[in-house]
């Protein structure tokens, strides 16, 4: 294909469909000149683990291990890795993206059970966990020892801080780990009006999944380890699953670029209510939603009329294709960092 005949309208079809901010792009290309040790040895890598480490432990100082990655899946993997030993299992929600849609890496190259609970909105709770921490102490069983979740969770619902704190209270007192899976962390920490640390370290959460790539970055993820989480063998984790990038620096200077400053807030604020204008503009129009629209992702119920006027334009995700008993079928909208009004009025217009 010609790719300079390529699609450019902008979908809804997932903020992994957008491109890369401009300054994200220059901040690469400035990183470009010259050469540097590889591996992460280098000035970009430094300054992007200062950066991060002051987002998320904003508490405890330095007190966070940083391991740039190059994908959410490798993320999380390497996250759980280094926490897990292979008799361990994970508990997470039967929606979460490590249990629905990472092709069963986590099992596979982490070598941990994951044990999927259902929920009403994508959220764990305690009372949701409980039945499913048993088995300590006994051979046959896959010991538990991390409680996952995802902020935002893949239903498009956002954890509050004392949601977090409930269930890191419940995973320490029963010796485990609460990690988090922050592929849109941003758009959490926008919605909510507070800092990364404030739903991270100030939570009790003890390790994160930090991403960027959905908002605006071209391949920004990284693994957060805190506080008791922290070990040495987190370097060694990441080569050993294939998340070691030779030249480090051009994520790294994404990760500057990113988080800097305050970039990575105006683009998941944008998201957000670019969001919020599609789910008011369709409940308006009597279309009902499966979840509140919290962050930048929004579910309406869509009849197959609706849904084949929308779906060829906007490229919009099917998320629940069993319809309902009166046809209605849950489709997944997602607004991005570059998601413009008219957009979003023009699928409203497709709508009606």
């Amino acid at each position: 294909m010609d790719v300079s005949t390529a699609e450019t309208r902008r979908g809804f079809g997932s903020d992994n469909h957008a491109g890369a901010h401009p300054e994200v792009l220059a901040a690469m290309a400035a990183a470009s000149k010259g050469h540097v040790p590889a591996y992460g040895d280098d000035p970009w890598t430094a300054q992007a683990i200062e950066v991060l480490r002051r987002h998320v432990s904003a508490a405890t100082g330095d007190a966070a291990d940083v391991a740039l990655v190059w994908n959410g899946t490798g993320a999380n993997v390497v996250a759980l890795a280094a926490l897990c030993r292979p008799w361990e299992s994970v508990i997470c929600a039967e929606t979460a993206h490590i249990n629905a849609d990472e092709c069963g890496a986590p099992e596979h190259i982490a070598n941990v059970k994951l044990v999927p609970v259902a929920t009403p909105d994508g959220k764990l709770t305690p009372e949701l966990v409980r039945p499913h921490l048993i088995g300590f102490g006994f051979e046959h069983h896959a010991q538990p020892r991390v409680i996952s979740v995802s902020n935002v969770s893949e239903f498009g619902t956002v954890y509050r801080p004392e949601e977090l704190r409930s269930l890191a209270d419940l995973a320490h007192a029963n010796g485990m780990y609460l990690h988090v899976d922050g592929a849109r962390i941003s758009n959490a920490c926008a919605a909510l009006g507070l800092p990364m640390a404030a739903l991270t370290s100030e939570a009790g959460v003890d390790a994160l999944s930090l991403g960027g790539t959905k908002n605006g970055a071209v391949a920004l993820e990284a693994v957060v380890l805190l506080g008791d989480a922290r070990t040495d063998a987190l370097p060694y984790v990441r080569k050993q699953n294939a998340q070691l990038s030779s030249k480090m620096r051009f994520i790294a200077a994404q990760v500057v670029a990113m988080f800097g400053g305050d970039l990575w807030l105006l683009l998941a604020s944008h998201a957000n209510a670019m969001a919020a204008r599609l789910a008011e503009g369709a409940q308006a129009a009597g279309v009902e939603l499966a979840q509140p629209a919290e962050a930048n992702e929004v579910f309406p119920l869509l009849t197959p009329a609706q849904i084949v006027a929308t779906q060829e334009r906007f490229r919009c995700y099917l998320w629940d294709e069993t319809p309902a008993a009166d046809g209605r079928v849950c489709v997944r909208w997602v607004a991005s960092w570059n998601t413009a009004e008219e957009d979003v009025d023009a699928l409203l217009d497709a709508l009606a």
